[in-house]
């Protein structure tokens, strides 16, 4: 399918989704819930080191994945277990078939398997006439509805009750109310028969325990017992990235999988099943077999193979702030969320998965959340890097990454040109809140900023402090600043801010103006090759001014100067040595002040005489990836003697994700509106935050509301003299 084509088709589905309010209601109700439920049950454990621990099994049993393999086949084999070993989905599904037509089998059931919807095993044998049933009510509702999951743990969250009372009123032949206990009553009625009449009951698993050959379900309606234990014979289809080495991995793992799934210490029911049990006169039979199907070239890759750490809890996609907008149907094909953008590319091709890809804003919730603290994140940007190598990037974007960004005196020229053609539509003023011709439906939802008359750049000798007003540092001599696209053509006074703050500390400052873009735009849309580019030059640029440190006031930048350099340019002989040493001189403002400075009450000057009653917005990038949240709480409350009102959810992401907010405004606007809801509710004066691109979405926001809550970058605060 054509890019455009391809585009268009999942626009149309993503206005859909947004248009269900259904699904809105109930995955923002249960997001909610969810969280508060998973905080109150991880109280008195140590998330970090029992998440420590289970990456630890996972990757011991990944290292040696081959061998662990043999060891479980062969205790299963012992205790009378049949194995088969399937490369590909086709062989399982050709395996069950075959063995259900050798038993004359024609009623199958089935509980907990998403390898199952992987294969699509249903159809595969529903049209070889034989039937199978899903036992798991949710899973059975979906299959009376047509569907497939939209959840990996609760796969018919997006139907409400009554919709669920019509399914089984056109099934049952008889009017089926819409409560809860008379629907889940009339699921037991109907699949009863199913489970004593089956031939054959399948399953999935959660572990596959190689010492002992044994393979553990976790479970809670009890279903998969019977599934499990009445038919005569029990097939368990399992992943190889299921298989741990020892009985006491079981533990570790069963801390965090209740937990991070349905926010329980222990779910109803966990099952241990080694070899088949007793069956009326004969034992019953048990086949397992071991799924592949690509999960090989997943682990070949380095980059990759974390992914196939994932226990299946769907914590990334109840923390997800786009999958709580479109779920499942629209962000996911088999599997969904941001674990399923990377699977899905693997297991089912880059055409399945090409555009959920982008419906990722890189606000790395998922890691912070995932009990295995997988960087979905990162593999989601290394797949758009392949599917733009394979591809080719959009016309547009290839005009403005190669063309302009690339080139700084281009790009600097350009901007010039507009803050002086702008003038007509902005008239001077700093927001544009009615935008010209076909982008006034695009950015309804936000004011826009206009570019600075005078970006910072041209108003740098114009900060100077006197040297009576000079505070004397002996630790540090000489800093480079980075400003950073934004703070230097759009909000030159944050770049000020920092500066006063800097000199005042006695402080020489160095401002390169051949620096250019940092790099992640390309980055985050999949141009590897122009980021590369724009790495090494911004390296050479910071380099010849030969500073102590550098100093960024803007966290997207901090992480791409810090982090994202590096993992480009590693292995490249003399670029990896030059990006680790610029990287160890890379700060944000707030940690330079309060790690390197070591600011003490009074350095920052006097407590404000004006002091704010203010809230404070976490950057996805600071909190989460440099782990920055205290430090500029510190030094509004105690250096500058502001009142902190925290918001709900202060590290939620406002929506803004860079091109993200461009390319899929009808998703960046609702989160935006519930960030604007939650700053309302504090009844603040004023949002102080650390990143420009949060600053121009909320304040955006604000204004389109009409919302006179003040907005200011932190080093706005920390510089006023009032």
């Amino acid at each position: 399918m054509r890019l455009k084509t391809r585009h268009k088709k999942y626009k149309r589905e993503i206005k859909k989704a947004l248009n269900n309010k259904t699904l809105r209601d109930a995955l923002g109700n249960f997001a909610v819930a969810w969280k508060e439920s998973r905080d109150e049950v991880f109280k008195g454990l140590d998330f970090e080191d029992t998440r420590e621990k289970a990456r630890t099994i996972k990757e011991d049993s990944l290292s040696r994945l081959s061998s662990l393999i043999n060891e479980f086949i062969e205790n299963a084999q012992k205790a009378g277990t049949k194995i088969f070993q399937a490369e590909t989905g086709e062989d399982v599904n050709e395996y069950i078939y075959n063995l259900a037509k050798k038993q004359g089998a024609k009623l199958l059931v089935k509980t907990k398997s998403m390898v199952t919807e992987e294969i699509e095993l249903n159809n595969y044998l529903e049209k070889r006439d034989i039937k199978i049933v899903e036992t798991d009510l949710a899973e059975w509702i979906i299959q009376l509805a047509g569907q497939r999951p939209s959840h990996m743990v609760m796969p018919a969250i997006h139907l409400t009750r009554k919709e669920v009372s019509g399914l089984f009123s056109k099934y049952a032949g008889y009017e089926v109310p819409p409560d809860v206990n008379q629907l889940v009553q009339e699921a037991r009625l109907k699949l009863r028969e199913y489970f004593l009449k089956a031939d054959i009951g399948i399953s999935g698993a959660n572990m596959a325990i190689a010492e002992s050959g044994t393979i553990v379900l976790v479970t809670n309606e009890g279903n998969a017992e019977l599934v499990t234990s009445l038919p005569p014979i029990h097939v368990v289809i399992v992943g190889i990235e299921k298989i741990i080495p020892k009985m006491e991995n079981v533990v570790t793992l069963l801390k965090l999988l209740p937990r991070s799934a349905t926010a329980q210490k222990l779910t109803s029911y966990v099952s241990f099943i080694t070899g088949p049990t007793p069956y009326k006169d004969r034992k019953r039979e048990l086949h397992i077999i071991i799924v592949d199907n690509k999960r090989s070239l997943m682990l070949s890759e380095p980059k990759f193979r974390e992914a196939l750490y994932c226990i299946k809890c769907a914590s990334c996609l109840n923390i997800c702030p786009t999958y709580e907008l479109i779920g499942g149907h629209v962000f996911g094909h088999k599997y969904c969320g941001g674990i399923g953008a990377v699977w899905t590319p693997f297991i089912h091709g880059m055409d399945k998965g090409a555009e959920i890809l982008d419906a990722c804003m890189g606000c790395m919730s998922c890691i912070t959340t995932c009990p295995l603290k997988i960087d979905i994140p990162d593999m989601i940007t290394e797949l758009k890097k392949r599917r733009g190598e394979k591809e080719g990037l959009k016309p547009s974007k290839r005009v403005i990454f190669r063309t302009i960004l690339k080139n700084r005196k281009v790009f600097h020229s350009l901007l010039k040109t507009l803050s002086i053609g702008q003038l007509p539509v902005t008239r001077g003023k700093p927001l544009l809140r009615h935008l010209p011709l076909v982008m006034a439906d695009q950015f309804k939802f936000r004011s826009l900023p206009a570019l600075s008359l005078k970006p910072l750049r041209n108003r740098i000798k114009e900060v100077t402090l006197s040297e009576k007003d000079k505070k004397k540092n002996v630790t540090v001599k000489k800093v480079t600043f980075f400003a950073g696209c934004l703070i230097d053509f759009i909000y030159p006074e944050i770049g000020e801010a920092v500066l006063r703050i800097l000199l005042d500390q006695g402080i020489d400052v160095v401002f390169p103006y051949e620096q250019g873009c940092c790099g992640i735009p390309a980055t985050f849309s999949g141009d590897f090759k122009t980021a590369k580019e724009m790495a090494k030059y911004n390296i050479e640029v910071l380099e010849s001014a030969d500073s102590d440190y550098i100093i960024t006031a803007c966290p997207t930048c901090t992480a791409s100067l810090k982090n994202d350099y590096l993992s480009k340019l590693e292995g490249e002989k003399g670029w990896e040595e030059r990006a680790k040493s610029l990287s160890e001189k890379v700060y944000d403002l707030s940690p330079f002040l309060v790690r390197v400075l070591k600011i003490k009450e009074g350095d920052l000057g006097e407590k404000t005489t004006n002091p704010l009653k203010i809230t404070y917005h976490d950057s996805c990038h600071l909190k989460r990836e440099m782990d920055v949240w205290k430090e500029p709480r510190e030094l509004l409350t105690r250096s500058k003697g502001h009142q902190l009102i925290e918001m709900k959810n202060a590290d939620r992401c406002c929506g803004f994700g860079g091109s993200f907010s461009l390319e899929y405004p009808e998703m960046s606007a609702p989160i935006l509106k519930k960030k604007i809801d939650w700053i309302k509710e504090t009844k603040a004066e004023a949002v102080s935050l650390d990143c420009p691109g949060c600053l121009l979405q909320i304040l955006g926001g604000l204004d389109r509301e009409n919302c006179k809550t003040k907005i200011y970058h932190t080093a706005q605060l920390l510089a006023r003299e009032e």
